[in-house]
């Protein structure tokens, strides 16, 4: 009897009405008969909803204060030095390392650089520096070359000219594919997990275009999920009935229209000194400094005895934390509320790096993007971004599990027990 394989799909940042209207719209056939035979539901994304923390839990199954990643940037201890956690920060074991005895496929999950040896292949997805590091085993890179493998599309083209990324994200996704293609044929595999990056790109860029059917690029933004459903009908074509499939995003998107710079309020309130107005970096944080803000939105007290210039006790801890609360609960821009939800990190956050979480997490509201620049002049700008991430609007799709496995309202943590489930 043929053993049941597991087939994960990721599509980086793309939401669940997107995907559902993309389907009924016929523009994703495939994905539209997928839907039909499948759970699919509305997914909550990590807190705060980046790549690195949402595909962290989503591969381990832990919360951030269990798995250690809570952004794409960090502070050492005792230190004010911005450093940038990867895959070899993650403190639980991805799932492809928990059972060595299956062969795994594993193409392009972000923040899963540099690779680890496995049973079978790993292509490590954003933030990869190099080839050399990003694949295993590495007799795999000649072939790469010869499909003009991209880790990821360059995005300065955009800053160029739209034209120039979107034939680089064509080339991207055309390797992309070719890749998937020979991997899936040339290995006896068990697990195949294969994420689409080139779309939280293109919604960054162009959401404008997703929304507005006039659009100079809107049948672009179209062709790339068109071309993406192709590739999961060949997915579809080889799957064999007692085949598990699970397809995920890991956040969800909707249109920008300011970014909003958290460190330019904290300095303007007086809750962030810089040593120097002419160095903007966060080795620069001064005594005073209560709060600073690291991307997207995490708020860390400047606690004595945790920081070289700590000034906060942890008596005045709690009202510090109050304070903040009512900064950010009264902010409006152009008399909008900014931001949706603040988070204490006790109420969100569980396990043993708790005392690393950032103490208040920030979700932005509607059509806001929150970030943590210490060189911005200004409180809010309009950027050449269109499309922002979202927590509440992820998906999850899962094809070969009985209802009762699948919870009804997922989030990203949720994920890794039903890749894990032999049914």
């Amino acid at each position: 009897m043929t053993k049941p394989r597991t087939i994960i799909i990721g599509l980086d940042g793309v939401p669940f009405y997107l995907l559902k209207n993309l389907a009924q719209k016929n523009i994703m056939p495939n994905t539209s008969k997928l839907i039909k035979e499948s759970r699919f539901n509305q997914m909550s994304s990590s807190i705060p909803e980046v790549s690195s923390v949402a595909w962290s839990s989503i591969i381990t199954g832990c919360n951030p204060a269990e798995h250690g990643i809570f952004g794409f940037t960090d502070f050492p201890p005792n230190t004010y030095r911005l450093s940038f956690p990867n895959f070899s920060s993650l403190k639980k074991p991805a799932f492809w390392h928990k059972d060595k005895k299956k062969t795994h496929i594993i193409i392009n999950v972000p923040s899963t650089f540099p690779v680890k040896e496995l049973n079978g292949v790993h292509i490590s997805g954003f933030v990869s520096l190099d080839l050399q590091r990003s694949v295993w085993p590495k007799e795999l890179i000649p072939k790469l070359k010869e499909f003009d493998y991209r880790l990821d599309v360059d995005s300065q083209k955009a800053h160029q000219s739209m034209g120039l990324f979107l034939a680089d994200l064509d080339k991207t996704l055309d390797a992309r594919i070719k890749t998937s293609q020979y991997l899936w044929e040339i290995y006896d595999w068990s697990i195949f997990m294969l994420v689409f990056t080139g779309t939280d790109r293109l919604m960054h860029f162009l959401w404008d275009s997703c929304i507005d059917e006039n659009h100079k690029y809107h049948s672009q933004f179209l062709n790339h999920f068109r071309k993406i459903d192709r590739h999961i009908g060949e997915i579809l074509s080889k799957k064999k009935p007692e085949d598990k499939l699970i397809m995920v995003s890991d956040h969800g998107f909707e249109s920008l229209d300011k970014d909003v710079y958290i460190n330019f309020l904290l300095k303007e309130k007086g809750f962030l000194t810089l040593k120097s107005k002419n160095r903007p970096n966060f080795s620069n944080i001064d005594f005073p400094t209560k709060a600073f803000s690291l991307d997207p939105a995490r708020i860390y007290i400047n606690m004595k005895g945790k920081y070289p210039q700590g000034s906060i006790t942890g008596d005045d801890h709690n009202n510090i934390r109050g304070d903040l609360i009512s900064l950010f609960e009264g902010l409006k821009i152009e008399g909008r509320k900014a931001i949706r939800d603040i988070y204490k990190k006790e109420d969100i956050y569980r396990g043993p790096y708790i005392e690393s979480a950032p103490d208040l997490v920030l979700v932005a509201d509607r059509g806001f993007n929150l970030k943590s620049s210490l060189s911005s002049q200004s409180l809010y700008s309009k950027g050449i971004f269109s499309g922002k991430h979202t927590q509440h609007d992820a998906f999850l799709l899962v094809n070969g599990l009985t209802d009762d496995k699948i919870p009804k309202k997922p989030d990203v943590c949720d994920v890794c027990s039903l890749i894990e489930d032999r049914g």
